[in-house]
This record gives C-alpha cells, sequence and structure tokens, in this order.
C-alpha cells in the first residue's frame, strides 16, 4: 500500500477547504496549530481563527460559546489534552446543551511516539462515546479523513474527530464512499471479519492476506464511526462470517472493542478476539517499535484470529 499523508493533516487540509464554502465556521486552537495543522485554515481565513493558548478548559468554553452565538465551531488540540483536561468542560458546554461544536484530537493513541505516555491518548474514543449526543469519528488515512470533515460539517450536533500523528498506508487510493454511521467493507471474506479502525484498518488489510495464504478469507471492516456505530454491518459478520476480530489503537476498555462487543452480545453472539492496548500505558519510543511491543500490528491480528475456535 502507498503512503499518504498523516490523518492530522489531511484534516487540516481539509478544515481549509471546509472553510470555503462555510462562511459560518471558526476554528479554536489550544497553541498547537502548526501540530493540529489547524494553521492552515488560521493562515487562510485568520478573522476566523483564535488561538487561545495551551488553556484546554478555556479552548472548549470559547469554542462552545461562538457555537451558541450561531457559529459552527471547531476546536483542535492533541487528543490527550483536549479529552482528558477539558472533559467536564465538553459534558456541560458542549454535550448537554447539544452545540455544533465539532472537537478534534491529533496526536492519538500511542504512535505519536517519543513524546510519551503524558501526550498519548489511548482513552479518548472511550471518554467521547460517552458524551451523550456526539459523533464519534476515526477514519483511517488521508482520503476518508478529507471525507470525514466533509460529513461532519453537514450535521448540527456535537462529534469527536479522532487523527493521528504519522503517515498511513493509502487504504482508499481511488477514493471512497464515506457515510456516517456506515461502515466500509475494505475486503470480502466468509470464514471471519476483521473490524478496525483509523491506522489498524492497514494491519487488519494485512493480516487478511496473510490468513488468505493458509486458506482462511477474512472479511475487512473499517469501522470509521464508532458512535453510532453500524449495528447491521455488526449483525451481518457475525452471523455471515460467525467469528470476529476488533483491532484498535486504544486501550480495550471502552473503545471500539466494547462497542462492538455489546453489539455482538445483543443481536448475534460469536466468538470474539480484540486487538488493543491491554490496561496499560506506553513508553516513550519510536512508533513502529512501540505498535510492536504493545501488540498493534498484522502479526498480532494474525494471531488473535487463528486463536479463535473454528465453525
Amino acid at each position: 500500500m502507498k503512503l499518504g499523508k498523516a490523518t492530522r493533516e489531511a484534516f487540516g487540509l481539509a478544515l481549509a477547504q471546509l472553510g470555503e464554502t462555510q462562511q459560518d465556521i471558526v476554528v479554536v486552537d489550544g497553541d498547537v496549530g502548526n501540530s493540529t495543522r489547524t494553521e492552515i485554515f488560521g493562515k487562510k481565513f485568520p478573522n476566523r481563527f483564535f488561538n487561545v493558548g495551551i488553556a484546554e478548559s478555556n479552548l472548549v468554553g470559547v469554542a462552545a460559546g461562538l457555537a451558541s452565538s450561531g457559529k459552527r465551531a471547531w476546536l483542535a488540540s492533541f487528543a490527550a489534552f483536549v479529552m482528558c483536561n477539558a472533559y467536564d468542560q465538553l459534558r456541560m458546554s458542549v454535550a448537554f446543551p447539544c452545540l455544533d461544536v465539532k472537537v478534534v484530537g491529533t496526536h492519538a493513541g500511542i504512535s505519536i511516539g517519543e513524546d510519551g505516555p503524558s501526550q498519548m491518548g489511548i482513552e479518548d474514543v472511550g471518554l467521547a462515546c460517552s458524551l451523550p449526543n456526539f459523533t464519534v469519528v476515526v477514519p483511517a488515512d488521508e482520503p476518508s479523513t478529507f471525507k470525514a470533515v466533509e460529513a461532519l460539517g453537514k450535521i448540527r450536533t456535537p462529534a469527536y474527530l479522532r487523527a493521528g500523528r504519522p503517515t498511513v498506508p493509502l487504504i482508499y487510493e481511488n477514493g471512497c464512499d464515506f457515510k456516517l454511521g456506515k461502515a466500509s467493507q475494505v475486503r470480502a471474506g466468509k470464514d471471519l471479519t476483521i473490524i478496525a479502525c483509523g491506522l489498524m484498518v492497514a494491519p487488519a488489510l494485512q493480516a487478511a492476506e496473510e490468513l488468505a495464504k493458509s486458506g482462511v478469507q477474512a472479511r475487512v471492516l473499517d469501522m470509521h464511526t464508532i458512535k453510532p456505530l453500524d449495528e447491521a454491518a455488526v449483525r451481518a459478520a457475525a452471523m455471515e462470517t460467525g467469528r470476529i476480530v476488533v483491532a484498535e489503537e486504544h486501550l480495550l476498555h471502552g473503545g471500539l472493542g466494547s462497542v462492538v462487543a455489546m453489539s455482538v452480545a445483543r443481536q448475534h453472539p460469536v466468538p470474539m478476539r480484540f486487538v488493543g492496548i491491554n490496561d496499560t500505558f506506553a513508553e516513550s519510543g519510536k512508533p513502529d517499535e512501540l505498535l510492536t511491543k504493545y501488540g498493534l500490528t498484522a502479526a498480532d491480528i494474525v494471531k488473535a484470529a487463528k486463536s479463535l475456535p473454528t465453525a
């Protein structure tokens, strides 16, 4: 697979593009615009861009105030900073009044690398999913991030978009049919299903290719929308393939795996395995080495798949 841009870079470009057609968009950043890439919007529309400094609670409050005044507010910071530091403000100032505020957490997961655990957002999806009225999206690559920003720009309710620091492979080299709440099937298969999001979609596809060598045909779903979950796609996966592996760059508790497991238990219980961060903080290190050490590779997905009972 070819490498594309980092999803944080794609977000910045897509937001600036959205600003051309939506004149009521305002963007608020926590003094990391060169990293979240909101500076692209800021340079293009300086009168609609506000840097509030390293003050995430205030960041959310300012965005909520702008939204309550009729603006379409987007705010951005590192995932760990905005979701952990400003959770109460997100809860009471955005989720409760159901304001049109789009929250973007970049540098998510352990793939941020050398910056270490204080800046690794590994619980952000779970926190975002716990907020009533929030849509939660984790795009896998550059094209799907563009589509996600475009789709979120059309809704008037709160949302969380997760983006990463490193460049990632192009999953949708020829474009994608992105719809909020609808999983994208990126590989067909009848023997089991791998459900992944974000950075883990590429390893899921690599794992499926490896499994095919031993005669196991794995369906791969890019579950880019964690909330609302595509219940129909999960049900079809359970009924048609009988076994499911979920892969995510997030703590196992509260992330995609938890949401999918609830859906499977409610609709059609089948054997499942989970690939994610197992109740630990990661250390500082090179992204690829960290993903290997903490079990977030194609080989780990293959191992999980092979541990499932056969039909």
